[in-house]
């Protein structure tokens, strides 16, 4: 696992939670930050989290010590990561945006505080005993990626209603993803009167040999699953879509503001920002069991119409006023 450290921890690693326990340490407190994707990607989303954090009067540097982990799409380099974590002892694990970080993190302690923000149901996932009382070390943010992939296929549903077969682009290496993906769009697909079917792609190489075979096999439109690696290749993809003549939609507005037709996700900045909060409590002695889980309740819905008209798409007026954001 290749794993980049931007900040000098002062003076090695810090107590864990309880805060008691760490109270007793002259140590400034260590917060394990793990992210699936790139720094470079995905800095907008690690300022968010400091927002969150300085909300709560902690600042990088200054009364905390913030341990950038990422992991730029190997996500088996999750288990040995988490066993580092929990030996040093840092005072809380961030895993905002990715369910399996939560997910390892979980299994590798039962005492440290987890932050985590998770598309699916955390209840489901094993990460807390309920939304309302997680009654155990972790909590954090649900954003539905459940229900805003049903809603993202009718969004482009709607954007290009001719469009029959729709190819759906996976990561396997993202498993929980992948399993929800294959559980899900299927049942959203008939739905709709689509029909679709599935590429997999967890490396540059294989994102050129999806697109060669989808192309061969007429594909109407694209549908991309919410992953670090796509996100870390929207450049890729969204050149390839283009000039193939394929709509698409992505997870994330980042695919939009480089040239992607159009994306629907919940707002990230902001569940970046809640999770930012939370481990901010936690480290003022606030206990992760009493801290209910949040709802993203802000989503963004984003069409580029400078690619919807190289696409020879019509975007109606009624979709340009339901858009968050139209890119022109």
């Amino acid at each position: 696992m290749r794993r980049r450290d931007f900040v000098t921890l002062l003076g090695g690693g810090a107590a864990a939670w309880p805060l008691s326990a760490r109270a007793q340490q002259s140590l400034m407190p260590v917060v394990g930050f793990v992210h699936g994707g790139w720094p470079e990607t995905h800095a907008r989303r690690a300022a968010a989290f400091r927002k969150g954090l300085n909300e709560t009067g902690y600042v990088d540097g200054q009364n905390v010590a913030i341990e950038y982990h990422w992991l730029e799409g190997q996500y088996n380099g999750l288990p040995p990561l988490m066993a580092d974590l929990v030996r040093r002892r840092v005072a809380v694990i961030a895993a905002p945006g990715l369910s399996i970080s939560a997910q390892a993190a979980k299994a590798a302690t039962a005492t440290i505080p987890i932050v985590f923000g998770v598309g699916e149901d955390p209840v489901k996932l094993g990460l807390v005993a309920s939304l309302a009382r997680p009654n155990g070390n972790a909590t954090g943010i649900n954003f539905f990626a459940d229900e805003i992939n049903a809603k993202r296929l009718g969004l482009l549903h709607d954007l290009v209603p001719t469009a029959a077969r729709i190819a759906v682009l996976i990561n396997p290496t993202n498993t929980v993803s992948t399993e929800r993906t294959l559980r899900d769009i299927p049942e959203a697909a008939r739905a709709l009167g689509l029909q679709i079917q599935v590429f997999n792609a967890s490396t540059s190489r294989e994102i050129e040999a999806a697109f060669t075979t989808l192309v061969r096999d007429g594909a109407d439109a694209l549908f991309v699953i919410a992953d670090t690696f796509f996100v870390s290749r929207r450049v890729q993809l969204v050149t390839h879509a283009t000039r193939n003549g394929i709509p698409a939609s992505y997870s994330a507005r980042e695919f939009v503001e480089v040239g992607g037709l159009m994306s629907y996700a919940a707002d990230a900045l902001e569940m970046f920002r809640q999770a930012g909060g939370y481990t901010g409590q936690i480290l003022k002695g606030v206990n992760p069991a009493d801290l209910p889980v949040l709802q993203s309740t802000k989503f963004e819905f984003v069409i580029n119409l400078q690619t919807a008209r190289a696409l020879g798409i019509e975007v109606p007026n009624s979709m340009q006023l339901l858009a968050d954001e139209v890119i022109d």
